[in-house]
């Protein structure tokens, strides 16, 4: 049977190539078309001068989404020193900075200085709300923004290329793993005051987000050719709904227990839990789908979010599913990922929002 989201639509994960260019929005129209599918989201926004990984997230597997947010990101960047930017990126206006000219061994310091733990100031042109109101909005109106700084942490951050042949403005290509909520522009920024040299980010390829990789992203062009055979073509190339969270304890289930756990009720499976206590657990059908995401304490099976519809179960009236209990985040991760917010005016959960 193939893979149908509820709606009419497709079901399952799809990880593009982004290239440089489209908006993360752009990209998701073009997949809503081409699938025929109407619930689809990404899984953190790429300014349109970034490319690279680009999860997507189409019917049921949005409501999925929010577990990917949280996951490592893996940058390659490229810094160019000697400017400012008021967008600490190449879009944005430039000022010459008479700063010291920098060796590269001086740029190694420094960078490693970076790694850990990290209070971080988004950039002023960022979608961080301030009463109410975007930051980049209050910037393009010329207000002062004054935002708070984030915990993120570099988790490594390794400079591949030095490029000095314009001592003024040397370039580095520096490779950066990091935490969810991490601007790699901000970081350039920063590293460029650190230096006394201005610094503002020139270039930026997402190589991973978690555990989808650039190697094994499909290109536009791949997509289009899938394309030409329809939404079946474009199903070709989609991984399950849980693609992305093989990590996560899984629990196989009955009928019986999708059942119950459809109906709102703490359900202690028949084959005893390999992990008795865990804050996610996909609770697994028999058709080997994933059926709930539940909270697993002391064996038994706590429902937060159940995907599969319940069997039917004749001569038994069956009971409405209680609301589901939302854990942290729940209500805005899905509103993004089912496309209801304007990429433009992501609040930042990953890194690079325009």
């Amino acid at each position: 049977m193939s893979p149908r989201d509820r709606s009419g639509g497709l079901d399952g994960v799809l990880v593009v190539a982004k290239p440089s260019g489209p908006t993360s929005h752009d990209v998701v129209g073009l997949v809503r078309r081409l699938s025929s599918t109407q619930r689809v989201g990404h899984g953190g926004t790429l300014d349109p001068f970034a490319a690279g990984v680009l999860p997507l997230f189409l019917g049921r597997a949005t409501r999925l989404a929010e577990y990917h947010l949280g996951a490592n990101k893996h940058y390659r960047a490229t810094i160019c020193f000697g400017e400012q930017s008021t967008t600490d990126d190449i879009d944005g206006e430039r000022t010459t900075i008479a700063g010291p000219a920098l060796a590269r061994e001086a740029v190694e310091v420094a960078l490693a200085g970076f790694v850990g733990p990290l209070a971080q100031v988004p950039p002023d042109y960022s979608a961080v709300q301030i009463e109410g109101r975007r930051a980049y909005q209050m910037a393009r109106a010329g207000k002062p923004v004054e935002l708070a700084p984030r915990n993120v942490t570099i988790h490594s951050a390794v400079l591949l290329e030095w490029d000095a042949s314009d001592p003024a403005r040397p370039i580095a290509v520096v490779e950066v793993v990091c935490s969810a909520g991490t601007y790699i522009r901000a970081l350039a920024r920063d590293l460029g005051a650190r230096l006394d040299s201005g610094a503002y980010l020139g270039a930026l390829v997402r190589l991973a987000s978690g555990s989808f990789n650039l190697d094994d992203a499909i290109s536009f062009e791949t997509l289009r050719e899938h394309a030409a055979d329809g939404p079946a073509g474009i199903e070709r190339v989609l991984r399950p709904i849980d693609a992305g969270l093989e990590d996560l304890p899984h629990a196989p289930i009955t009928n019986d227990e999708i059942r119950r756990l459809g109906e709102g009720l703490i359900t202690a499976p028949k084959k005893p839990l390999e992990i008795r206590d865990a804050p996610l657990v996909l609770a697994i059908g028999p058709d080997g789908k994933v059926a709930a995401v539940c909270k697993a304490v002391s064996g038994a099976l706590h429902p937060h979010k159940v995907l599969a519809e319940r069997p039917a179960d004749s001569g038994r009236p069956v009971r409405r599913a209680k609301a589901e209990e939302p854990v942290a985040g729940e209500a805005t991760a899905e509103a993004e990922a089912a496309g209801a917010s304007d990429p433009e005016q992501d609040p930042g959960q990953d890194v690079e929002p325009a």
